[in-house]
């Protein structure tokens, strides 16, 4: 059916490339550079993995999944390097392992369905497709911090016969 094609894409996408992949920028980065800022204008990689776990929290376990919508996106981007590397890939491992659950149940009439979001009313599609998208934005942002710290290409195709 359309639907269980449309969320293995999203699977494929988020789970099985974009998690590891940030996992594996977060092993690259001392934990001085998770929280190093090139500029008052920038964020550091810390901030970036925060606001990856509000939003995908936001829009997909408590738009999609009904968990409660508790998400303090403003202290995302202040935190000043508090929380170190562990609570990090802690905080990615569970939302993971939460997003990998709800994926399988939800229902093509749940895909097509309006929900409120921040100021926004997408349909659960619209969600999936705007976290995807998201993710990858930020995860872009990440693996080119590393790469402009380390001097060092991350290899994610390096398996694939491109």
């Amino acid at each position: 059916m359309w639907h269980e094609a449309f969320l293995q894409s999203i699977r494929q996408h988020l789970l099985e490339e974009g998690f590891p992949r940030l996992r594996k920028c977060l092993h690259e980065l001392s934990e001085e550079e998770l929280w190093q800022r090139p500029n008052a204008s920038s964020n550091a990689a810390g901030n970036l993995v925060l606001h990856l776990c509000g939003n995908v929290r936001q829009w997909v376990l408590s738009a999609l999944g009904g968990a409660p919508d508790l998400r303090q996106r403003a202290k995302e981007f202040s935190e000043r390097g508090t929380q170190s590397r562990e609570e990090l890939l802690n905080c990615l491992d569970q939302l993971e392992a939460e997003v990998a659950a709800l994926l399988p149940t939800l229902s093509p009439e749940q895909l097509l369905q309006t929900y409120e979001v921040q100021i926004f009313r997408p349909t659960g599609m619209g969600i999936l497709i705007h976290v995807t998208e998201h993710f990858s934005y930020h995860l872009g942002q990440i693996t080119y911090i590393v790469k402009m710290l380390k001097d060092r290409d991350m290899g994610y195709y390096d398996d694939t016969a491109l």
